[in-house]
């Protein structure tokens, strides 16, 4: 519009300068009349143009809703910049939270490792938002501008905080360095959690969650980062890490809103417990002070008496109480300042006997002083020869509380040595409980073994006494029961009525055993045609036997034989901003659209197939436009005749599973359809030819170009060459991807193939909430070397390649828009050995962005004759259509009111004259869209009139076709 009015107001100056009057004289009016000249027909030129850029906008593209849509560049252009924004305000809410706990911690003891490594952790934050920055920037240059190589610190260790600029080194600016800053966060992220989980005064679940698993997934994205060195600087590896940015920043959020809490609760919770145990110490020192002064009162009175050995006794015992009393004043006193101080090295960093004098001396030197000075003073009232009564009393005193001191002392060790080796799951109670009935029950063990061993003992005592009185005879009882088995059958020989089951399973096997293989009886016969009179009476008195047990089973109504249920395998086959338009001839675009719009706009349904009964997975016309083959969930596939009115060409039935796909070969004259874990070879006639059975799921199946004979299979991460008679001729590994499909480049020589990786390198998985990484690979068939590695942020479902080759498309799972990438052929730098040699390049073109949120069901595919159309399904069955060139929507063919979700799409690539298309829906009907057939020999103004004449017949008679608002991706490329 901006190139429209431009145009009129160089017209109207154009007039205004033709019409003026000539004022000036002669000699100066001759150059100023050659200016005039060249500028009318400048203007001329661009009256002309606006002439055809009008006809452009009213012929080519359907209408718009405002003149001020963006284009679909400039909306990916906000949207990352969006994108990237919210990344830089969770990393600056992360930079404040630390910023606060940093300046929270500073009041705790032992903080010196928390502030340190708080810093380094805000320090990793700014290199990372700094070289998403940089990605960003390049990506979307006209929103997100470049920042200085330099960003400010703060120095936390200094009293009095300042702000510097400091220059970040170039290796850590490089793009290249990407795996390096990410899996150096990730140890940082450990060092602070570690460092947070050095004070056992309050232990946050929640923040070691979050960031035990923030850990796992940047180890993850750092090891599948590393598969792309030297390629940081792609636009597809460049646009993989700017839509990591999401998945970061939730976990940023996450661990943002748990360090705050942190914050708010246990940082007042350690401080409380630190100041608690520091006024324990503090106490504990007060006591042992007193009672050293209360020691050093006493030696006054005993000091003197050195006589007798009980006198040197008391002087002895009050001397040590005074020295542990003195020395557990001084040892909590150090014992506070240890525990107060900042600089003080963490519990694991400490030898274990440093821990134990400043932790357990304080008290343990205590306790002796009060045991020894009571010891003291018991023996100080004999040494004095106090009374009777006031001795007596006094060490009984002394011998209770000593008691009672030394059994609370060993109460307390016990409960420490209880909770370090059952975790804290029992209590001393129960451990000591547990302890006595352990005793008891091992007693009545040993006491209920010996009794039985005198019992037995007197059992067998007795036996013996009675076979010696006993005579026996058991020769003559042998040779008696000898031969009353060979004069008369026992029951003996036939089956136990305890084994009646058994017998019964074994009799069913063997009749249905009988059933089909009838000939095996008749060759046991063979083996013993003259059976002796014994063996024909045990035979009658077992099939007897085995006839009871029938009828037996008959009137309980229990079946002969268990019923086959047939197993069915219920499984089934389940970017950003284009590249800048390349300068194309204006008339080689406008002639292909303008003719293909109001064709597009004449689709409509003219045919429903109602032939399944289940969802219509797949389907697909055949090169010559002859057939069109579908396959569903009701076990069948159909091959329709196209014509006018299509019909059944011929049914193929399957037994063993659910069909997901259905392959047509170059010629037409074959078919593959897929199975879970098999795949069938049909003729165009609907003869099978062979039946090829996998051992593993098979999720693809893709004919070789310009080959009859050879396919392949899909099979996890491998792709093998077959036959059609099922014989593997070759297999290509592709490590550790799980494919969903492939493509051959038309020569041959190189396999494309999409799908998630298994694991990352070095072995790890993401966590549950992260996404797996997935990619395309180009594999060289010949050399088998892997060509070029592309990763893609969204669940990534089909690939699929042009004829002429070059042009690829990606479809996605759900609501992500397919994109088409363009491979390229460059020199490969790595064989130095062959200047000739040449390797492929994958670069995303453009990106094809629907006019409203659409839930895509089914590959996206190409169109048209040339493959110049790119269709994509909806589920709610709307229809979007774009030229495959230039990104821009022709057609959009609104949801239509069918029966059913729609669940598959496929183009008729034989003739564009008329457009032919088919759609599977849910409900299992096939739907047929065509267009009507033209005279091509009429001129182009003829045709293009009648069509819109068509078309807005069209839009007041259906209301379920139409062309809807188009986004500004059309203005942005015309």
């Amino acid at each position: 519009m901006l190139r429209v009015h431009a145009a009129r107001s160089f017209r109207d100056a154009a007039s205004s300068i033709s019409g003026a009057p000539n004022s000036y004289p002669r000699g100066e009016a001759y150059g100023d009349s050659r200016r005039n000249q060249a500028i009318i027909s400048l203007l001329n030129v661009l009256n002309e143009f606006s002439n055809e850029s009008s006809l452009d906008s009213d012929i080519i593209l359907p209408p718009t809703l405002e003149d001020d849509d963006p284009t679909v560049d400039e909306k990916l252009q906000i949207a990352g910049s969006e994108s990237f924004n919210k990344l830089e305000r969770r990393i600056e809410n992360l930079d404040k939270e630390l910023r606060n706990f940093a300046n929270a911690a500073r009041q705790l003891g032992s903080s010196i490792g928390i502030l340190s490594s708080s810093f380094r952790l805000r320090e990793r934050l700014a290199k990372l938002l700094f070289l998403f920055r940089e990605n960003a920037a390049t990506l979307f240059p006209r929103k997100i501008s470049r920042q200085p190589r330099e960003a400010p610190i703060v120095h936390q260790w200094t009293e009095q905080r300042r702000t510097e600029k400091q220059m970040f080194p170039k290796a850590h600016t490089d793009p290249e360095s990407f795996p390096d800053q990410i899996a150096g966060f990730a140890e940082d992220v450990v060092t602070f959690l570690n460092c947070l989980n050095e004070f056992p005064e309050f232990t946050d679940e929640a923040v070691n969650t979050s960031m035990r698993t923030f850990e796992c997934d940047l180890k993850y994205w750092a090891s599948c980062l590393q598969e792309y060195k030297g390629q940081f600087r792609y636009p597809a590896v460049q646009r993989y890490i700017h839509d990591l940015t999401s998945e970061i920043g939730e976990h940023i959020d996450i661990i943002t809103v748990n360090l705050s809490m942190f914050i708010e609760i246990g940082v007042p919770t350690i401080r409380f417990a630190q100041q608690h145990a520091a006024s324990n110490l503090l106490n504990l020192s007060t006591v042992a002070t007193f009672f050293s002064v209360v020691t050093a009162s006493t030696l006054q009175f005993s000091y003197q008496l050195t006589d007798g050995v009980l006198e040197t006794s008391v002087n002895a015992f009050w001397f040590s109480s005074l020295v542990f009393s003195i020395a557990a004043a001084v040892n909590s006193l150090l014992g506070l300042t240890w525990k107060q101080a900042v600089y003080r090295s963490p519990g694991h960093k400490v030898p274990w006997w440093v821990l134990i004098w400043i932790k357990r001396s304080p008290l343990v030197f205590l306790v002796m002083s009060v045991a020894c000075f009571s010891v003291g003073l018991m023996l100080f009232t004999y040494a004095t020869k106090q009374g009777f009564v006031t001795s007596t009393i006094t060490t009984v005193f002394t011998v209770v509380t000593s008691f009672g001191l030394a059994v609370v002392s060993a109460w307390f060790v016990s409960e420490r040595r209880v909770f370090v080796r059952y975790h804290g799951q029992i209590w001393l109670d129960d451990a000591i409980n547990e302890a006595i009935n352990e005793v008891i029950h091992r007693v009545l063990r040993f006491s209920l073994v010996v009794a039985m061993r005198d019992i037995i003992r007197w059992c067998l005592f007795a036996i013996s006494g009675l076979l010696r009185r006993v005579p026996l005879k058991f020769p003559d009882m042998i040779t008696r029961i000898g031969h009353r088995d060979r004069t008369l059958p026992t029951m003996q020989e036939g089956p136990p009525m305890d084994d009646l089951s058994h017998r019964r399973d074994i009799s069913t096997s063997a009749c249905s055993a009988f059933t089909e293989h009838p000939t095996s009886m008749k060759g046991l016969a063979s083996e013993d045609s003259k059976p002796s009179h014994p063996a024909i009476a045990r035979q009658r008195f077992r099939g007897a036997v085995r006839s009871i047990i029938v009828m037996q089973q008959q009137k309980a109504g229990r079946p002969m034989m268990p019923q086959r249920i047939p197993s069915f395998d219920w499984n089934s086959a389940v970017g950003m901003s284009p590249t800048r338009p390349s300068s194309v001839d204006l008339d080689a675009i406008r002639g292909p659209r303008a003719t293909l719009i109001p064709k597009l706009k004449t689709l409509e349904p003219v045919q429903d197939l109602s032939v399944h009964t289940a969802l219509v997975r797949h389907l697909q016309f055949s090169p010559s436009g002859k057939y069109l083959a579908t396959s569903s969930w009701d076990r069948s596939s159909v091959i329709f005749r196209v014509e006018d009115a299509f019909s059944i060409h011929a049914i193929l039935v399957h037994v063993g599973g659910f069909i997901g796909q259905v392959a047509w070969s170059d010629s037409g004259a074959l078919l593959l359809t897929r199975l879970p874990r098999g795949i069938k070879v049909w003729t165009e006639d609907g003869f099978c030819k062979r039946t090829i059975e996998r051992p593993h799921s098979v999720s693809s199946v893709v004919w070789l170009p310009a080959n009859e004979t050879q396919f392949l299979s899909v099979e996890g991460s491998r792709v093998l060459k077959l036959d059609i008679k099922g014989r593997v001729l070759d297999s290509y590994h592709f490590g550790g991807i799980q494919l969903h499909n492939v493509a051959v480049t038309p020569d041959g020589q190189r396999l494309l193939g999409v799908g998630p990786l298994l694991a990352a390198p070095n072995g790890m998985h993401p966590s549950r909430t992260t996404r797996v990484e997935k990619c395309i690979v180009v594999l060289n068939m010949e050399t088998r070397t892997f060509e070029n590695q592309t990763p893609v942020f969204n669940d990534v479902r089909d690939i699929t390649m042009s004829k002429r080759g070059g042009n690829v498309l990606i479809s996605f799972e759900h609501k992500t828009h397919p994109q088409l990438w363009k491979m390229e052929l460059v020199r490969d730098t790595k064989d130095r050995e062959n200047p000739y040699a040449q390797t492929a390049r994958l670069i995303l073109r453009h990106t094809y962005e629907p006019t409203v949120r659409v839930d895509f069901v089914g590959p996206s595919y190409f169109g048209g004759v040339d493959d110049q159309l790119v269709l994509c399904a909806g589920k709610a069955g709307d229809i979007h259509i774009w030229e495959r060139d230039t990104a821009i929507l022709l057609h959009y063919i609104r949801p239509q009111a069918f029966g059913g979700d729609l669940t598959c799409v496929a183009w008729n690539h034989s003739t564009d004259d008329p457009c032919m298309l088919a759609t599977g829906s849910h409900d299992g009907t096939v739907h047929i869209w065509r267009t009507p057939m033209w005279d091509c020999s009429s001129d182009g103004g003829s045709y293009l009139e009648h069509a819109g004449m068509l078309g807005a017949d069209q839009h007041t008679s259906s209301p379920i076709l139409g062309s809807p608002p188009v986004p500004g991706s059309s203005r942005g490329h015309r």
